[in-house]
């Protein structure tokens, strides 16, 4: 088991990627208003203003989803993502990453 996070600059295709997510079977993520530091440090302290300059493709704000799932779907799930963003290795694509689980507690058996 894996929880696995999608940091996601394109927002605009959330929708999708909760509908591709459904279609793998994930029954279950959540989804976080986020924001990344370098947009915190460019706007709130003067100091750094310069950096918003300074960000390739960054966008003021993002969403991360994240998941729990079984670790042989995370190659499945990246796939799917990037048939609609794009890649991953494209700057402002997005971050996907997964962490292992070793304890989880009250969990629906399904998943």
């Amino acid at each position: 088991m894996v929880l696995f996070f999608l940091i996601l600059n394109k927002y605009e295709h959330l929708d999708e990627i909760l509908e591709a997510f459904l279609e793998l079977g994930i029954r279950g993520a959540t989804v976080i208003d986020s924001v990344g530091m370098g947009r915190i440090l460019s706007v709130d302290v003067p100091i750094f203003a310069g950096l918003r300059d300074l960000l390739p493709g960054s966008r003021p704000y993002n969403k991360t989803i994240f998941t729990l799932t079984d670790e042989r779907n995370v190659s499945r799930i990246i796939e799917a993502v990037e048939q609609i963003v794009g890649s991953l290795d494209e700057t402002g694509t997005g971050i996907a990453f997964s962490v292992k689980i070793d304890y989880i507690r009250g969990l629906a058996k399904e998943i």
